[in-house]
């Protein structure tokens, strides 16, 4: 329960740091409801819109409504999948908003001491720091590989588990030994003569749990004429900081991974994560109010690109042979590598030059798919009801393959598919996966 004293602490924050201009720009048209989840799966109400997001925050600024646990409750069932911006006609940067009143309930709000543990052992003690992100997925490696998983499932611990969490372990992918995990490149060179040099944000899940994608997108890249330098103190990227109140420490790790690519004399720099990229091109945003910084974070911000926008500019679909066996693969968007970063033509393109394989497109595959980072944890239910439906349309595409290009989006279709009991049907992978098999097999 939020007391009155943390409520007027939080009403004093509104006032001096909501971005009063921004509110006042959502003319309330409304042409954000249709594209708003969480507006739709809550049988249109408005509380659970942009526009009454909004309209809600507008009302705590204006001393009419108290920031109470029901504003709070709208803010925290809210997805970030950021779809209403580029619908809105007045150019609203919703998600700027969203993360600002997010960081002044959370820095306002005394949280329960467990929900202050997990909170400070998560942002604070494992994302900032890659070492304990690799010691704790070698643990998961290890459960995997030594028959500990085995063991779990045949006696039923995973059912002490919550559904969404129990089902999610069945479709982790096979983390790499401990040793893989630590040698890491810092340098790779093109193939054949170098038209690009990229520096490449390779991430703390990517560059863990999901491995083996990370390696097969430098091969892609240097295939396509890119030498590549990946700077070994790099940080996470801060997203999930970011979207979950914590945003001071999301201004650390923004300023220790622009140190790490500032001077690498790159063209681009590249990720492969839409959820990481989203978060990454804003760091001017994140860091305006600090002169020391906003100008390097606008700089860094400007270089980067999704691994496919680079991928087309160099050719290589052009290039590179790239076939299949027949198959129909179906494309589901990462949210914010369509919202944020605006890149949803270059993997279709990719994906259309792959000979053997039809791209068909699904109904609604710019729509979020309910992850959300770790919201298909803390707010599981909303997240498998959006999660069905998408399935639903998945389904209908009469696709053998799901394709995405986003960690998160990848898990939660193999949720999908996993719930579904479409296992022997159908397949998720990352973009990057697909198209390095297609090249080795055109190859």
């Amino acid at each position: 329960m939020t007391t009155e004293q943390e409520r007027e602490k939080i009403q004093d924050q509104f006032k001096q740091r909501m971005n009063e201009d921004e509110l006042l720009n959502c003319m309330r048209c409304g042409f954000c409801l249709p594209s708003c989840p969480t507006y739709i799966e809550s049988d249109f109400d408005e509380a659970h819109s942009p526009r009454g997001r909004i309209a809600l925050m507008k009302g705590v600024v204006d001393g009419l409504i108290e920031p109470d646990e029901d504003v709070e409750r709208s803010l925290d069932l809210c997805l970030g999948c950021r779809a209403c911006e580029p619908v809105c006609p007045s150019g609203v940067r919703y998600g700027h908003l969203l993360e600002e009143a997010r960081d002044i309930i959370n820095q306002n709000k005394k949280h329960s001491l467990p929900v202050r543990v997990l909170r400070k052992a998560a942002f604070h003690h494992l994302f900032p720091h890659q070492s304990r992100m690799r010691n704790i997925t070698g643990l998961l490696g290890f459960y995997q590989r030594s028959g500990l998983q085995k063991i779990a499932r045949n006696i039923g611990v995973l059912k002490l588990f919550p559904e969404t969490l129990a089902t999610m372990e069945k479709v982790l992918p096979p983390v790499p030994p401990m040793k893989e995990l630590k040698n890491r490149p810092e340098f790779l060179p093109s193939q054949g003569a170098a038209s690009k040099r990229v520096a490449f944000f390779s991430g703390c899940i990517m560059d863990t749990m999901f491995m083996d994608t990370n390696n097969k997108t430098a091969k892609l890249l240097q295939a396509a004429g890119c030498e590549i330098v990946i700077p070994k103190n790099q940080a996470c990227c801060g997203a999930l900081h970011g979207h979950s109140g914590e945003k001071a420490e999301a201004k650390e790790l923004a300023k220790r991974n622009i140190q790490a690519f500032e001077n690498l004399n790159a063209d681009y720099i590249i990720t492969n994560a839409g959820g990481c990229g989203a978060f990454l091109i804003e760091y001017g945003h994140l860091l305006q109010d600090e002169p020391d910084w906003r100008e390097r974070a606008e700089a860094f911000s400007e270089k980067l690109k999704d691994f496919t926008e680079v991928l087309i500019e160099c050719g290589f679909h052009h290039s590179i042979p790239l076939s299949l066996s027949s198959r129909v693969i179906t494309y589901q968007d990462s949210c914010h590598l369509k919202n944020v970063m605006r890149t949803s033509s270059a993997p279709r393109k990719l994906l259309h030059a792959i000979k053997g394989a039809e791209l068909r497109e699904m109904k609604d595959a710019d729509r979020c798919c309910g992850s959300a980072g770790i919201y298909n944890i803390v707010e599981s239910e909303m997240s498998m009801q959006i999660l069905d439906h998408k399935m639903e349309q998945a389904k209908a595409s009469h696709a053998a393959v799901i394709a995405t290009a986003n960690p998160g989006c990848l898990l939660q279709m193999q949720l999908g598919i996993e719930r579904e009991g479409l296992s022997d049907k159908m397949k998720a992978y990352h973009l990057a996966d697909i198209l390095y098999e297609a090249m080795e097999k055109g190859g």
